[in-house]
């Protein structure tokens, strides 16, 4: 995945927008904070060692005192951009569901498909039929397409296990991934994202859950966050509660799915338990958006799920107004959101949730990083962090990387100082 040109030194010059350098991180931007993730005209970036060392306008340059070494980009009329960070996907499965996608033409809802055998219950058979170096395997290549497309940092859920060795196995899966240190992945444990068959339901399963096979995941330190579906149909606000309670004594912070289909008073409960945040919101009303408003926890649109299963999109505009600090991902999975593209998902915060384009990209980059709580790290460009962006091919605005939302915007991809093949 990576060239062989050593990570060392390196400068891009006369980049015609720089987007995110500064003095130190970014860091999370609420409301109209979003709209001032800088943006630096005729720029230069010096890295080295794989982190941002400088940078600035041109006519500031310095110039080049130490040629040995240093390899020189010539980025004149494109924009360099963070790279993305989605923060939340369910990139570990067994196996698309293209057959459920043909159901849905003809007609069958997403909760129809599901109560037909398929959805979630789908993919558990197949990941408990998978090896775990098999399911690595089409992970990985999941990963590197990624990647490729310019995400360079990433969150996986578990959820297709639903049982003590399966849920260990995508989450054992997720930390191999990490552990290959192309680029930052953090895990989350979703043993609750749906009931499996021989269980009498949602309360007994998320005791099972809470009881068994949380303490094993702590045991094996294999993941980083706590999710649950809360949502009609799945898991109600008490068995919510009974999983955030337990996962608080344990010191696991909370990223819940919530709102997707109904709103019934997930989010104001989450805020309560201080859930890191709340994800999905295609159902939102003011209650919740003054919640939100008024706390820590973040909200997370997934434009991709909306896009693919026809439903509303998050109201990005209103909760920016509202001072939220947004962040946009895409829900990469094989039922709701096939799909990984963070460029696309960052366009659709423009066209479908009234974003401005400056604003979409902090919500994809640098706000992503803090919905994972490693925006010191990654989701920006400034002195430090990183050295993992993108170098679009010529554009001339920033605002043209996202208006021109069909066509690839990548020309080069650098993670960690490496340039993607």
């Amino acid at each position: 995945m990576e060239s062989g040109f050593a990570i060392g030194r390196k400068l891009i010059k006369d980049i015609g927008h720089l987007v995110g350098f500064g003095a130190g991180a970014p860091g999370k931007l609420s409301g109209p904070e979003m709209r001032q993730l800088s943006v630096i005209e005729d720029a230069w970036l010096a890295l080295e060692d794989g982190r941002v060392i400088g940078g600035g306008p041109m006519s500031e340059f310095p110039g080049i005192v130490d040629w040995n070494g240093l390899e020189v980009l010539e980025a004149a009329g494109r924009c360099v951009l963070p790279a993305w960070v989605d923060s939340h996907t369910h990139l570990v499965h067994a196996a698309s569901r293209e057959g459920e996608f043909v159901d849905r033409i003809r007609g069958l809802s997403y909760q129809e498909i599901a109560a037909n055998g398929g959805g979630i219950l789908n993919s558990a058979k197949a990941l408990r039929e998978m090896s775990e170096d098999d399911l690595f395997s089409v992970s990985l290549e999941r990963m590197e397409r990624l990647m490729r497309m310019g995400t360079g940092a990433l969150e996986i859920k578990s959820g297709y296990g639903l049982d003590l060795e399966s849920e260990l196995k995508m989450l054992r899966v997720a930390r191999r991934l990490g552990a290959l240190e192309r680029i930052p992945v953090k895990t989350t444990f979703l043993g609750c994202h749906a009931v499996p068959d021989g269980w009498n339901g949602p309360v007994d399963y998320t005791d099972y859950m809470v009881r068994e096979v949380l303490p094993a995941v702590m045991e094996e330190e294999l993941a980083d966050h706590v999710d649950i579906f809360c949502e009609e149909g799945y898991f109600g606000l008490d068995e919510t509660r009974t999983l955030l309670e337990a996962a608080k004594l344990r010191g696991l912070p909370a990223k819940v799915h919530v709102n997707q289909f109904k709103a019934s008073g997930g989010v104001a409960l989450c805020v309560e338990f201080g859930a890191m945040t709340v994800d999905h919101l295609e159902v939102l009303r003011a209650e919740d958006v003054a919640e939100l408003a008024t706390g820590d926890t973040m909200p997370v649109a997934l434009p991709l799920c909306s896009l693919f299963l026809d439903l509303p999109f998050t109201q990005g505009r209103t909760l920016v107004d509202a001072g939220c600090a947004l962040a946009i991902a895409t829900d990469f999975n094989p039922g709701s959101a096939p799909s990984g593209n963070m460029h696309l998902a960052a366009a659709l915060g423009c066209v479908k949730m009234g974003l401005e384009p400056i604003e979409a990209l902090a919500a994809a980059t640098t706000n992503g990083a803090a919905a994972l709580g490693i925006e010191s790290q990654v989701g920006g460009l400034g002195i430090g962090q990183e050295a993992s962006l993108i170098v679009t091919r010529p554009l001339r605005s920033v605002e043209e990387a996202l208006y021109a939302f069909g066509d690839p915007l990548p020309e080069r991809v650098l993670l960690r100082g490496h340039w993607v093949d």
